[in-house]
C-alpha cells in the first residue's frame, strides 16, 4: 500500500488530469470532441507559458503576482504602438516583451536590493501595471491590429499558435532549468538561501533572472491573448495571477521553493483548462467556476505543506 501511494503521489498530477477528462467526457458527449479538445489546449496554452514564468519564481522561494496585470499592460502597450504610433507589429510586440522583462527587473530589484518581500513587491506592482493599463487605455479596447499580430491568436492547420509558442517555451524553460547553472542555482536558492550563498551561488543575480523571464513570459502571454481577441482589452486577465499560481502547485511546484518543472506547471494548466471547459459544457456558472478553482487552490497548498510536512518527518526519522 505504502508503494501503492508514493507512485500515487509521482504521478498525481497526471492522475488527476486524466480523471477530470474521464469525468467530463461521461457528463457531455462533446467534451471529447476534437474541436473541443482543440480549444481546451488554445486556452490552456496562453495559462500554461504565464505560468512556466511564475514557476521560476517559485522555484527560487518567491512569488509573482503581477503577471495578471502584465499580461494585460503588454498587450495595450504593444497594441498600442501599432494603432496609434504606426510601429510595425514585429517591433511592438518585441518592445512588449521587453517591457514584460524590465519590469520583472523591477520586481527582481525590489526583492533583492529593496529587500521587499516578494508577495508585497509583486502585489504593489499588480495594482501599478492595472493602473498604468487602464491609464493607457483610457478603458476602452484597442483594436485594429494588423492580420500579422493576429495570425498569433489562429492556427496553423488545426494546431493553435499558441500551442506551438507553449512548446518552444517548455523547451527553453526545461533546458535552462535542467541543463544550465542557472537553473541549478535556481533550486539551490529555493532549497535553502543561506547554503547557496555558502556554495557560491550570486543570490541576487539569480533572484533577478527568475523574475525577468516571468516578466518576460507574462508579456509573451499578452501578445498571444491580446492576438486572439484582436483586441487590447484593459480588464484582460484579471486573475490570472491566481490561477497561473494554482496550475504551478498542481504540477507538482513547491510554495516553499526548491521544487518544480516546466512541464508538470503545462500539466498543471491543462487541469485548469479542462475543469473550466468542462464545468462550462455542464453549465456550472461563471460565478461558481471562481469559487472551485479557488477552492482547488486551497487544496493544492494544503497537499503542497503535507508533503512538505512528511519529506521533512521522513528525513528526520
Amino acid at each position: 500500500m505504502n508503494r501503492v501511494g508514493k507512485i500515487a503521489a509521482k504521478y498525481s498530477t497526471l492522475l488527476i488530469l486524466l480523471g477530470l477528462i474521464i469525468l467530463f467526457s461521461l457528463l457531455s458527449p462533446r467534451f471529447l470532441r476534437f474541436g473541443n479538445l482543440l480549444n481546451i489546449v488554445d486556452q490552456s496554452s496562453m495559462l500554461a507559458i504565464v505560468a512556466i514564468g511564475v514557476t521560476f519564481t517559485i522555484i527560487s522561494g518567491g512569488i509573482d503576482l503581477s503577471v495578471g496585470s502584465l499580461v494585460a499592460l503588454t498587450g495595450a502597450i504593444s497594441a498600442g504602438m501599432i494603432v496609434n504610433m504606426g510601429v510595425p507589429a514585429p517591433i511592438a510586440m518585441l518592445g512588449a516583451i521587453l517591457l514584460g522583462v524590465l519590469i520583472g527587473l523591477v520586481n527582481g530589484g525590489f526583492i533583492v536590493f529593496g529587500r521587499l518581500q516578494p508577495f508585497v513587491a509583486t502585489l504593489a506592482m499588480m495594482a501599478i501595471a492595472r493602473g498604468l493599463t487602464l491609464f493607457y487605455t483610457q478603458g476602452s479596447p484597442i483594436s485594429g491590429l494588423g492580420d500579422f499580430y493576429t495570425a498569433f491568436g489562429g492556427t496553423i492547420g488545426p494546431i493553435p499558435v499558441t500551442a506551438l509558442v507553449l512548446l518552444f517555451v517548455l523547451l527553453l524553460s526545461t533546458v535552462i532549468l535542467q541543463s544550465t547553472p542557472f537553473g541549478a542555482h535556481l533550486y539551490a536558492l529555493g532549497g535553502n538561501e543561506e547554503t547557496a550563498r555558502l556554495a557560491g551561488v550570486k543570490i541576487r543575480l539569480v533572484k533577478l533572472g527568475a523574475y525577468a523571464f516571468s516578466g518576460g513570459t507574462a508579456a509573451l502571454g499578452g501578445i498571444l491573448l491580446t492576438a486572439r481577441l484582436w483586441s487590447a482589452q484593459p480588464q484582460a486577465a484579471v486573475g490570472l495571477e491566481l490561477q497561473a499560481i494554482a496550475a504551478t502547485v498542481l504540477g507538482g511546484a513547491s510554495l516553499m521553493g526548491g521544487a518544480g518543472t516546466s512541464l508538470g506547471t503545462v500539466a498543471g494548466a491543462l487541469i485548469m483548462g479542462v475543469l473550466a471547459n468542462g464545468l462550462n459544457l455542464t453549465g456550472v456558472s461563471s460565478y461558481v467556476q471562481q469559487v472551485i478553482t479557488g477552492t482547488i487552490f486551497i487544496l493544492a497548498v494544503i497537499l503542497d505543506m503535507w508533503t512538505k510536512r512528511q519529506r521533512r518527518e521522513k528525513l528526520q526519522g
